[in-house]
């Protein structure tokens, strides 16, 4: 289980300080499937930061199975089963898709066992297992590529910035059962940024920030007809994908 207890995190702006989060107070249970929403800039992706221990809160604490972990580094939270999937995917210069996908494993697997993770995510698995994770490839690549590594580690949290970045529609449409099948199979959490209404509509529960703050949390069933249907005045994104 993951809990934050009323965290803050605070940054320079001028002599000021600013509200990123303003104690926030959020309990994800086992195996669910967590959808965080809201509008833009109000503070979805810095909360999946200080989770993965990118970003360090000013105040307030959090746990994992009971264990406070708030002052771990990124390693050491990775080490505890702690996921986190960036917005905008790193490049490893040298290092070939099949050498992350088998780090990530945590152990030496098989050409072909690398080859079906990057399957699961759309791509031909003979075009990409040797390419290096480098400028060649697509903004939309990098992002399929590093969803398998995720996949492979199998870990009891997964963290996903806005999966759907930078991703074409039908490679979405693909994402949306790769996550449902995680869910499944994995058996793990998975906590999810996004505005996209098919990943919300997969949720088990929905969480909506805004100006830092949790304004809602509660079941799909419960929040997204009211986030449908206030899309235009809350100036949220939430777009409806063609059929």
């Amino acid at each position: 289980m993951l809990r934050l207890e009323h965290v803050t995190f605070d940054v320079k702006d001028g002599n000021q300080e600013k509200g990123i989060l303003r104690d926030v107070s959020l309990t994800v249970e086992d195996k669910k499937f967590v959808a965080i929403t809201g509008p833009n800039g109000g503070g979805k992706s810095t909360l999946a930061k200080v989770i993965a221990g990118i970003e360090k809160p000013t105040s307030g604490r959090i746990f994992l199975d009971g264990t406070d972990i708030t002052d771990w580094s990124i390693t050491e939270r990775a080490r505890a089963g702690i996921s986190f999937a960036f917005q905008q995917p790193v490049r490893f210069k040298g290092v070939t898709v099949k050498d992350l996908i088998t780090l990530a494993a945590g152990e030496r697997i098989s050409t072909a066992g690398a080859c079906e993770y990057l399957s699961e995510v759309g791509l031909c698995a003979r075009d990409y297992i040797n390419r290096e994770v480098n400028a060649s490839l697509s903004g939309g690549e990098l992002k399929r590529i590093e969803i398998a590594t995720i996949i492979a580690r199998q870990t009891k949290l997964s963290l996903f910035d806005e999966p759907e970045a930078g991703i074409d529609l039908w490679s979405f449409q693909n994402l949306i059962q790769v996550f449902d099948k995680m869910h499944r199979e994995i058996q793990g959490t998975i906590l999810i940024i996004s505005h996209q209404e098919r990943i919300l509509n997969i949720a088990d529960e929905i969480v909506v920030i805004a100006d830092g703050q949790i304004r809602k949390t509660g079941t799909k069933d419960e929040i997204l007809p009211e986030l449908l249907g206030q899309a235009g005045t809350v100036n949220c994104r939430y777009m409806k994908e063609a059929e």
